[in-house]
């Protein structure tokens, strides 16, 4: 097996920074949704929203875990370099390993995430189609 050296945790710096700003871009967007979708729900009591909502929460919670799963991965990378400097290697191979596996928790969430976002667009497709339809 190779040493882990100081540069191989600190490649991951960069990936999972860009990963960060795309989960935070996600969740302002979901945010910004979520408050809007409420002001209209309070104007037009309509239950259609409450769909969305219900949707919209769950995709929120999926990308909150995705945070903490990238932000956990980051936070043993920066762990791990730290035990590579004062030299302890063994624990830090270790902590690299569970750096890897939380940050593919936090890219298996997304998939999930991606998933449901397609299914919530299916949704409105067909209600455009069978508006369509109608006429």
């Amino acid at each position: 097996m190779e040493q882990l050296t100081l540069t191989t945790p600190a490649l991951l710096f960069s990936a999972i920074s860009l990963i960060m700003l795309a989960y935070t871009n996600r969740f302002l967007a979901y945010a910004a949704v979520i408050r809007n979708l409420h002001a209209i729900y309070l104007e037009k009591q309509d239950a259609t929203l409450l769909r969305q909502i219900r949707n919209l929460k769950l995709r929120l919670n999926l990308t909150r875990w995705m945070q903490i799963f990238g932000i956990s991965s980051l936070l043993l990378c920066v762990f791990t370099m730290f035990l590579i400097y004062i030299n302890f290697p063994m624990i830090a191979i270790y902590s690299f390993g569970v750096a890897l596996i939380l940050l593919i928790i936090s890219l298996g969430l997304l998939i999930k995430e991606i998933q449901i976002s397609a299914e919530a667009l299916q949704y409105h497709i067909s209600d455009i189609e069978e508006h369509l339809t109608k006429r």
